[in-house]
């Protein structure tokens, strides 16, 4: 009887990833027929990650009123399924620089459970994406506080030429 487990374990193990790895042939086949950011005539990519980054290659092609179309688009995308591809695709809508949208907390929001998600595909470009936000953030304060800096010795200036007069 010992015998039968150590042959059917392994095949019910085998099968039941085979089925896995059907499934994530699907979910690519469906990314890539409605990922209008594949090049047409290129190979599918080989992975989710592979094929955020050709959406952002795509994103920063794209002009403004597209890129407002493309957020709302990749919005609706996330509200119907909120899976990590489309967390990391908004995030990346929502991190583009001199957006109307721009909103890097909210993109930060969305990258941390994906980030944490030790068993996730996608926990590294999540965590690149994160970590470039955050020092991004980082040097706004610091360029905020320099400004503040540079307007008080501005202002400093003023009142010492004022009062030489």
């Amino acid at each position: 009887m010992n015998w039968r487990w150590a042959v059917l374990l392994p095949a019910g193990v085998a099968v039941l990833g085979g089925c896995a790895t059907l499934q994530d042939i699907l979910q690519g086949v469906e990314t890539q027929e409605s990922a209008p950011w594949v090049p047409a005539g290129s190979p599918r990519p080989a992975s989710e990650a592979e094929s955020l980054l050709l959406y952002f290659q795509y994103l920063r092609k794209l002009p403004g009123p597209d890129l407002g179309r493309e957020h709302e688009a990749t919005r609706q995308a996330y509200a119907r399924s909120r899976t990590d591809f489309n967390r990391v695709r908004l995030a990346m809508v929502l991190s583009l620089p001199n957006a109307a949208f721009n909103d890097d907390g909210r993109a930060l929001e969305l990258l941390e459970p994906v980030a944490k998600n030790q068993n996730g595909r996608l926990q590294g470009l999540a965590l690149l994406l994160s970590s470039q936000l955050q020092e991004q953030k980082r040097m706004n304060a610091n360029v905020q506080g320099l400004q503040q800096k540079l307007d008080a010795l501005k202002s400093l200036e003023r009142n010492l030429i004022e009062r030489g007069r």
